[in-house]
């Protein structure tokens, strides 16, 4: 993968995950401190995306470099900012639905598969629908 899509990734993943955080934790009076939520999510999304990428390289098992990851992103926010219930359920979704999300857009319109690599979605261009 290209040190520009792979970056390109990262900081698209990084800005929807702390919109996911903003919309899961928008019922709080007492807001999350934002120096809290960059450190979750710089913890999340870079070193969790910086490990997989270095796992799927030096041939560690996929269980492992994609598994520690979503473990990460399954159970440190809802833990760290003692998510209820709805706030749990809300954030679990949104987290779910977007790594594919990413992965969908960024095959479709520019044709770079490797977010996902293990499901692919054509992009646009070879399905003949743009130039």
């Amino acid at each position: 993968m290209p040190l520009v899509h792979f970056t390109a990734f990262v900081i698209t993943s990084l800005i929807v995950f702390l919109a996911i955080l903003g919309v899961a934790l928008r019922g709080r009076t007492d807001r999350p401190k934002p120096v809290a939520v960059a450190a979750v999510a710089f913890v999340v999304v870079v070193i969790g995306m910086v490990f997989a990428k270095w796992g799927a390289t030096h041939g560690l098992p996929w269980p492992l470099y994609y598994g520690l990851p979503a473990a990460m992103t399954v159970f440190l926010p809802p833990l760290y900012f003692r998510m209820h219930g709805r706030e749990a359920v809300e954030y679990l979704v949104m987290a779910s639905l977007s790594a594919p999300a990413i992965h969908a857009t960024f095959s479709l319109l520019l044709g770079w598969n490797e977010y996902m690599p293990f499901i692919h979605v054509p992009s646009l261009k070879s399905l003949g629908l743009l130039p």
